[in-house]
């Protein structure tokens, strides 16, 4: 196991009737920024849940954050932050109006030219507005991490940023408030959770056994109760594993010691920016080309991961391995996403477009660092 140091002080309020709980957490006095996305919380009843809770703040709202939080959007919210003076952000949705938030508070405080530079040139944030988090699609973790991840309109670029400061004081996670979600979306979260966890497992032994088994326990629960969702999703206790689940899987504890690839989500970055595709969506076509790219790299945990996760134990360790991609494809379809880039409309002709930015941004992904444009077409390749 590598060296590592670990930080995470988000406060979790985890259960039915948690959102009555957030005026504890929000200083006395403070003018709220509430974020939203499309207004889906005005009809489930979250809305309501909230202004109720915040009795007594002066509010300002903004809504309208997109999937895959737009840096024009944005900065439109930081110039009524400023405006407004306010003092606290709550953002209320899932993980891309929590993300876009997270840019908002930070980008609000940035002293720097363009608060672009953040995400582009990894900017140094010194400071942000304090932020709290409703929770209401569970996928991407960043109810309990300091990442995030803006798209830019202008320039076709989907990047990320980090921070200690856009850590969320607090975050709330209620299962109930999962209902209503469409069952793309709920597929979505379940792909996006899983792929976390296989992006921080799935490269190579270095006798980290407590991460190990964190990780492939969440695997296992993400996977059982992901194909049960769809049928029963009024089910608290699916809901409420899989919520717990997915901040679990990115909220960097079992990252920490142990070498990291991500090389699918950076590569899928350029899928979201240039055809808009849905972000699980582009991890659901581009993990399996990755694992088949690089299987010599990650054959021991590949045949690993078909053991728990999976049930595959027969066959030699490398029969097993090339079982394990075979069940992850077939558990992204069953869970109703295409795994191929012809079914999205992208050809051969696409490619050298959609892995430039690997070059561009001087990415060398995988846990070897071995991964430049050159080979992410060689992986985009075999998903056509």
């Amino acid at each position: 196991m590598r060296n590592f140091d670990y930080y995470n002080p988000v406060k979790i309020l985890f259960g039915k009737g948690k959102i009555a709980e957030i005026a504890k957490w929000i200083p006395k006095g403070m003018k709220v920024m509430m974020t939203y996305g499309g207004g889906s919380i005005k009809k489930n009843g979250v809305y309501e849940q909230v202004m109720d809770a915040l009795q007594g703040f002066d509010i300002v709202e903004f809504g309208g954050i997109e999937p895959n939080p737009k840096y024009e959007t944005l900065m439109r919210a930081v110039e009524l932050a400023k405006q407004e003076n306010v003092g606290f952000l709550l953002a209320v949705g899932g993980g891309s109006v929590i993300d876009g938030t997270k840019f908002i508070a930070a980008a609000t405080c940035f002293e720097g030219n363009e608060p672009w530079d953040i995400v582009a040139k990894g900017a140094r944030v010194n400071a942000a507005l304090p932020l709290g988090a409703v929770l209401t699609l569970p996928a991407t973790g960043s109810e309990m991490n300091s990442g995030g991840v803006i798209t830019r309109q202008s320039t076709l670029e989907k990047l990320a940023f980090n921070s200690r400061h856009v850590f969320p004081k607090f975050s709330v996670l209620d299962p109930e408030v999962t209902y209503s979600l469409p069952a793309r979306q709920v597929a979505n979260g379940v792909v996006d959770s899983f792929i976390h966890v296989v992006e921080q497992y799935l490269t190579y032994p270095v006798n980290a056994k407590v991460q190990d088994a964190f990780s492939e326990g969440l695997m296992r629960v993400i996977h059982e109760e992901g194909v049960k969702v769809l049928d029963n999703p009024n089910d608290y206790d699916i809901r409420a594993n899989l919520m717990w689940a997915a901040t679990n899987a990115l909220n960097v504890w079992i990252g920490q010691g142990v070498p990291q690839d991500w090389s699918s989500h950076r590569m899928g970055y350029a899928l979201t920016a240039q055809f808009g595709l849905d972000h699980a969506q582009t991890l659901a076509i581009l993990l399996p080309g990755v694992m088949t790219y690089m299987f010599k790299e990650k054959q021991v945990k590949l045949a690993r991961m078909g053991e728990v996760v999976f049930g595959i134990t027969d066959g030699t360790e490398e029969e097993r391995a090339r079982k394990a991609i075979v069940a992850c494809e077939d558990f992204f379809r069953r869970m109703g996403l295409k795994t191929r880039l012809g079914e999205c409309g992208i050809a051969e002709k696409d490619l050298d477009a959609l892995a430039a930015p690997v070059d561009k941004q001087g990415w060398k992904l995988g846990e070897h660092h071995n991964i430049d444009s050159r080979v992410a077409r060689g992986i985009m390749a075999l998903r056509l």
